[in-house]
């Protein structure tokens, strides 16, 4: 055949494709997200498979290992007693609690490593929403987001250096931002959950927190998360949060979950100068266990192949469970 253009040319060899490959990942480009409990035991989750419930020690163990691969940033959540649940969630700006704690510990003991939050009522809230639930069923804005600010103060004041808005709140980002700067904290970022669908892929993680929507006698608790967290059929409405979240102070904007929102990652990397995180949810997590478990996938080649697909789509930054297994294959090449 008679061709000028071949693509091909460029495939023939290993050195040829490494030097024109447009993507790559490396370890620093992960954010490791770990549970963290009060219990005395590490617990495996049933759902996640690989991933646990850490104590503190054990936290602290993790953390290590992961820096040890090249990991630079860890995301914490807690799994809370229910003891300390109730219906505003005011555990979460407790300063002696297990969140302050466990980041007081890290920043001592794993000093160099980046350390972001979350913040949400999810995990503290007797109704579990990332909200206050009104006795009407409304989960309240404002009133949640003077909850949110005293949570971020808390977590600031601890050593966070990152805070995680994943509540979907309206205005939440410019009154944590103004709340950090008033307090002295004008120096700790904001990662924000920009666009934050109402997603069937969360469930394994609920699990790990016990943290879904859950019935109350006498109160009509809403059974999802559609008023708040963004409808998936959207992706204009993204670009509209994004510009939101950028005009509040958000440093780097998130989008969640990642893999079935390729899509989105791509308009608010054309959108916005910002760093750009995705999050690779637990749900795409598990699914890839269990196909691994059943032998129907490389599980390594799958992860990897996933991870740059994120990159590809515009993202600076990776939330994934897969984190320390990915770094680790490519230490050994």
């Amino acid at each position: 055949m008679d061709l000028t253009y071949r693509p091909r040319r460029l495939r023939r060899s290993s050195a040829l494709r490494s030097m024109v490959r447009e993507n790559g990942i490396k370890p620093s480009d992960f954010i490791y997200p770990l549970f963290v409990h009060e219990g005395n035991e590490v617990e495996e989750i049933s759902a996640m498979p690989g991933a646990k419930r850490w104590t503190l020690d054990g936290l602290v163990a993790e953390v290590e290992r992961a820096w040890s691969l090249g990991i630079r940033c860890v995301v914490l959540f807690p799994k809370v007693a229910e003891d300390l649940k109730s219906e505003d969630g005011a555990e979460c700006f407790n300063e002696k609690g297990l969140i302050p704690r466990a980041i007081s510990r890290l920043k001592k003991e794993v000093p160099d490593m980046t350390v972001m939050t979350d913040v949400a009522l999810d995990p503290y809230s007797s109704d579990g929403h990332d909200g206050i639930v009104s006795s009407e069923g409304i989960v309240l804005n404002d009133e949640t987001i003077e909850l949110l600010c005293k949570q971020a103060v808390v977590q600031a004041n601890a050593g966070a250096d990152l805070i995680g808005p994943s509540d979907m709140m309206d205005g939440r980002v410019g009154a944590i931002r103004e709340a950090l700067d008033d307090e002295g904290f004008d120096h700790v970022g904001i990662i924000s959950y920009t666009a934050k669908y109402a997603s069937a892929y969360y469930g394994p993680f609920r699990e790990a927190l016990d943290s879904a929507p859950r019935l109350v006698a006498d109160k009509p608790i809403p059974t999802n998360k559609t008023t708040y967290q963004m409808d998936p059929a959207n992706a204009r409405e993204a670009i509209t949060e994004a510009q939101l979240d950028e005009q509040e102070g958000s440093d780097i904007l998130m989008v969640k979950p990642g893999l079935a929102y390729l899509d989105i990652i791509f308009r608010l990397r054309q959108e916005s100068q910002l760093p750009i995180a995705a999050y690779n949810v637990s749900g795409e997590y598990a699914m890839v266990k269990a196909a691994a478990d059943k032998g129907w996938i490389d599980e390594k080649a799958v992860v990897l192949e996933t991870l740059l697909s994120f990159k590809r789509a515009g993202a600076d930054l990776i939330l994934t469970y897969h984190a320390c297994d990915a770094a680790s294959w490519m230490q050994r090449g």
